[in-house]
């Protein structure tokens, strides 16, 4: 994982093992931004195999998880078998696999060379009925088409399941999975990151990045900033020339990091001061 610039602790690294050789799905939970779903992003690569991405959302139906049937080019199949003359077998000319459109889900059963990483992503956001629905597919990763029959996976691919806890996931669908929770890096974790994911980056305006967020996030913030916050300000400095932090270019570019209008409003010049004085000054 460190080779895809991944930093991964040991509970990390040994939770994604355990899903991938028990073959179980892995539900892995945290707030926004410190890197649920770029574990499934970077086992895709580890393993050199294909990335499928569900992105769940409220009224999430099977039908846009799973399959359609291609209705415009059956009817057009029809219209020449009208012309043709032919009438017979109609039913099984038009439902066949040439007129599926597969979905997430289905694409990763029917992947046919290699396991591939399935992503269910943010899956607090999708409703229960929709998470009954995945029971089955996590269970025995196949799926029943009525036109075509049963569709077993040839090659079960490693399930990862992220969530951000905007709901309770149901027992049912814990029980199936194995389960990691991801904090917050502690300081040596993230800036270490920061170095990974923007080279070059200054020693001391990562250090002072580093300290100025984990400081941050120790206010009472209505949505405090992840990891991705973290690199995304990293490489704004950066952009700007910046070689360490001060308070105006930390009071302007401070959307980087906050992404909340309460948050910014609390977060006046004077108070983003404080910040950078404590962020700089452990390195003086």
């Amino acid at each position: 994982m460190r080779e895809f610039d991944y930093v991964a602790e040991p509970s990390i690294v040994t939770a994604v093992h355990l899903a991938r050789a028990m073959e179980k799905p892995l539900l892995v939970e945290g707030d926004a931004g410190v890197g649920k779903t770029e574990i499934a992003k970077v086992m895709a690569g580890v393993m050199g195999t294909e990335l499928i991405r569900l992105q769940c959302y409220e009224g999430l139906d099977v039908n846009t998880a799973l399959y359609e049937w291609n209705y415009q080019k059956q009817l057009l199949r029809l219209r020449i078998a009208a012309e043709e003359g032919r009438h017979d077998d109609l039913e099984d000319l038009i439902f066949s696999r040439r007129y599926l459109l597969e979905r997430p889900l289905l694409r990763a059963i029917t992947v046919p060379d290699r396991s591939p990483v399935l992503l269910i992503d943010e899956i607090d956001r999708a409703d229960e009925g929709f998470e009954a629905f995945l029971l089955e597919v996590l269970s025995d990763f196949q799926v029943t088409i009525p036109e075509l029959g049963t569709i077993r996976a040839a090659h079960r691919p490693l399930v990862i399941l992220t969530s951000n806890r905007t709901r309770e996931i149901g027992d049912a669908l814990r029980r199936r999975c194995l389960y990691l929770y991801i904090e917050h890096p502690p300081f040596e974790k993230e800036i270490e990151i920061i170095r990974a994911k923007v080279p070059g980056i200054a020693e001391r305006l990562a250090a002072e990045i580093t300290r100025f967020v984990q400081e941050l996030r120790g206010r009472r913030l209505m949505k405090p900033p992840g990891v991705a916050e973290t690199l995304d300000w990293a490489r704004a400095l950066i952009t700007l020339h910046r070689d360490r932090l001060d308070v105006e270019t930390a009071h302007e570019t401070l959307g980087c990091l906050v992404k909340d209008r309460h948050d910014m409003v609390q977060l006046d010049e004077g108070k983003v001061g404080r910040l950078v004085e404590v962020a700089g000054g452990a390195g003086d």
